[in-house]
């Protein structure tokens, strides 16, 4: 963290990830509680549209970005991107300061693309800066600095977007985040490119089809990726149904889903940062198949914990939350499956780019990036036709640790494989 090779594409990474979710939650609320009335639509769909159409760009330019990335200098990339950011957020205070719903949903879908083309040049950097032994250690900071700017991103849009001078705050928020972003890009140091004389393929489904076929033989790398997207399916499942859970399970109120959203963050980051001490350093998936036990005995806990906390007549806030003997106990299970999650995930990020080669590293980050949006996605559709079987919160939870349970022999053999590299 006190390195020009590392922090300021720490900081650069955390800028951006705060200002996707300051301003998506922002607008989230916005029309949950006054927009969709204004413009006479349905709130849930058009925030389930929301949701899918900030991760269609990860689909749709992800294989491009990857290309990109490998063929020009990336610190010089990064900083187009971000001063891309700042126009984007020029205009989405415009739209705020207006009211333009319509205007605000097309800037989050070119702030969903400005992501995407971040994506693959934030990961396949790490190598080029970062010594083997350092690379663990780069990761788990980044998984656990991002899980934070998604809390503190999301707890400030949705606290200062009703407040009556709230969009005057989250406007002058985002721009000047987006600032930040592009000044910390400034200082990152260069890193060469991969393949300067490759030839882009713009057609982005055939290019995607085509950096699927090229990971896919590489066995170590592959499965790093599904098991990185198993993570972000499982943890989508949990985070998007916090509030549910919170209400129906628990008879709590939006305090205590905000209690379950810090203590989760908390937990990668704690997850994400000791994985680091335990490896030594050491690029290894040996801890993977101890961190999918860990989610699903946490998930486990969870469920026979949610059972211990009694439901009143009236929605309980924090303090009355806290002060029900399980409620700990739930607290606890939330902060192991999340801190399980970091020493699950972290390895599998070090090994894809460490056994990535150096010409196709950028690419090999675009496909985990089609492949987490899918995973995204799929995890919704998960939940709504579980919803549909009229299958309650706690027991999604629950069949989603048992499915975690058996794929662990997968993951073991990830170890074992990466071993006999």
């Amino acid at each position: 963290m006190t390195v020009r090779r590392f922090l300021p594409l720490f900081l650069t990474q955390f800028f951006g990830a705060f200002n996707d979710n300051l301003f998506k939650n922002a607008l989230v609320i916005l029309i949950t509680f006054r927009l969709a009335d204004e413009y006479g639509l349905n709130a849930q769909l058009l925030i389930t549209s929301i949701a899918g159409l900030f991760i269609l760009p990860f689909f749709l330019f992800s294989s491009t970005a990857g290309q990109l990335a490998d063929k020009y200098e990336k610190s010089f990339l990064i900083r187009i991107i971000k001063f891309v950011e700042i126009v984007l957020m020029v205009l989405t205070a415009a739209a705020f300061t207006f009211l333009n719903l319509w205007g605000l949903i097309i800037l989050l879908f070119f702030m969903g693309a400005q992501s995407a083309f971040f994506g693959p040049l934030k990961f396949s950097i790490l190598p080029q800066h970062l010594n083997e032994n350092e690379l663990v250690a780069g990761n788990g900071l980044v998984s656990a600095g991002t899980y934070i700017a998604i809390l503190s991103g999301t707890l400030c849009g949705g606290l200062f977007i009703l407040h009556p001078a709230g969009r005057t705050f989250i406007s002058a928020g985002v721009v000047g985040v987006a600032i930040l972003g592009f000044i910390s890009s400034l200082l990152i140091p260069k890193a060469e490119p991969s393949v300067p004389r490759m030839n882009i393929d713009w057609n982005p489904f055939r290019s995607t089809m085509d950096i699927i076929s090229y990971v896919r033989p590489n066995v170590i790398v592959f499965r790093s990726i599904l098991g990185i997207s198993w993570f972000w399916f499982l943890g989508s499942v949990f985070l998007s149904q916090f509030p549910t859970f919170s209400k129906d399970i628990l008879g709590g109120n939006e305090e205590v889903s905000t209690l379950f959203l810090v203590v989760f963050s908390v937990g990668v980051g704690l997850g994400s940062t000791l994985c680091n001490r335990l490896l030594k350093g050491k690029i290894s998936a040996r801890l993977v198949p101890f961190g999918c036990i860990g989610m699903t005995a946490a998930t486990l806990l969870l469920y026979f914990f949610s059972l211990t906390v009694p439901k009143t007549g009236e929605l309980a806030g924090v303090m009355e939350f806290i002060s029900e003997p399980g409620s700990w106990g739930v607290i606890f299970s939330f902060l192991m499956l999340a801190a399980s999650g970091g020493i699950f995930s972290v390895p599998m990020y070090a090994l894809m780019q460490s056994r990535s080669s150096d010409e196709h590293r950028a690419r090999v980050v675009a496909c985990l990036n089609i492949t987490d949006s899918f995973g995204m996605v799929l995890s919704a559709v998960f939940v709504a036709l579980m919803l549909m079987f009229k299958i309650s919160i706690i027991n999604i939870f629950l069949i989603i640790g048992i499915v975690n349970l058996l794929i662990t022999p997968l993951l073991s053999r990830l170890a074992r494989d990466e071993d006999g590299h």
